[in-house]
């Protein structure tokens, strides 16, 4: 892995109008990488808190075609599945109109197949509010921990022997890990790959590490559906514009990959923020998730992924999310 971290966006760099709170939070909170070395990266950037620095630098070589850009987008998941371990620290930042959203933790990851376990935990603030979320595999249970804001905190389990069997009727293969269906990162990358289509592909850096820039863009179907009264215009050959969607809803996504072992160091979403009707300018940043100071096939710490909370407003999902799963892409 580089030795140097992604550097997210000057504040100043992102937008300062209103935005609604929630609808920006669900993205950035967690919805949610090729063979692994043992490489490493991170940086121990002293300009952690202060959150300076550009994007990324793109080379001007084009973008090429979609077909590439896919590619690289399903390798990347596919290897963050078969490391054996992963560790990275989390860092993620919004604006919500004159709100700075900002905070992180991170990722720990271990095994692989049905013995890959995985703990996400990141703790945002804005004013005076926090947003906490943690989620734990632990090999028999799926955890998911949410206090956001002033809403009363939810804990919910799903039994994991339960979603394999439901996968199984997908043909997935046993020895696959079922992360994807479950949480973390790699649920995170999975939904954006479900949610957007790759179709631009070119060469950037961040820092003096080389990566591949790839911009997506809604599938049609799932936005029509999210949005049926807009469907017969989103399916059109003209489509719509980036200011016709409600306000908070991403535009499109901006991934930033490793060329080394296609890693995902930083996911983007970009809209037009404002409310609506708003006049048509280039999309913004407006969120941004980053994983830095990342370390693959270094050992990690078992008792991470050891989780007993008190079982007080405990609600068991297994059955309903079970039965409600569908298919991710090939």
């Amino acid at each position: 892995m580089p030795n140097h971290p992604p550097k997210p966006p000057r504040l100043a760099e992102l937008p300062r109008r209103r935005l609604p709170f929630l609808a920006i939070a669900a993205f950035i909170l967690a919805v949610a990488v090729a063979t692994p070395a043992k490489p490493q990266s991170g940086p121990q950037s002293g300009s952690q808190s202060g959150l300076t620095g550009s994007v990324y630098q793109r080379a001007q070589d084009g973008a090429e075609e979609q077909g590439n850009a896919e590619r690289i987008v399903a390798a990347a998941l596919t290897g963050l599945g078969r490391a054996n371990s992963i560790s990275a620290r989390v860092r993620q930042l919004a604006r919500v109109g004159n709100v700075v959203l900002k905070g992180g933790g991170r990722y720990l990851q271990s095994g692989t197949g049905e013995e890959q376990r995985f703990r996400f935990e990141s703790k945002l603030t804005a004013e005076t509010e926090e947003f906490d979320v943690l989620e734990v595999n632990d090999g028999l249970y799926y955890w998911s921990y949410r206090k956001l804001g002033t809403q009363p905190p939810r804990l919910t389990r799903i039994d994991t022997r339960r979603v394999r069997e439901r996968l199984g009727s997908f043909g997935v293969p046993e020895q696959a890990t079922a992360a994807p269906y479950l949480g973390g990162v790699q649920r995170s990358l999975a939904l954006v790959r479900e949610w957007f289509r790759f179709d631009a592909v070119s060469s950037g850096m961040i820092d003096d590490v080389p990566i591949w820039t790839i911009d997506g863009q809604w599938d049609r179907d799932r936005l029509a559906a999210l949005l049926p009264d807009k469907a017969e215009a989103i399916k059109s050959p003209a489509g719509i514009a980036a200011g016709d969607l409600p306000e908070g809803m991403p535009w499109s996504v901006r991934l930033s990959i490793g060329k080394r072992e296609l890693f995902p160091f930083r996911i983007e979403w970009l809209a037009i923020p404002g409310q609506r009707p708003v006049a048509a300018t280039t999309p913004e940043v407006v969120a941004v998730l980053e994983l830095y100071e990342v370390r693959v096939g270094d050992p990690v710490d078992a008792t991470a992924f050891v989780y007993k909370p008190a079982i007080e407003g405990l609600m068991d999902v297994s059955e309903n999310y079970s039965n409600a799963l569908q298919p991710l892409r090939p």
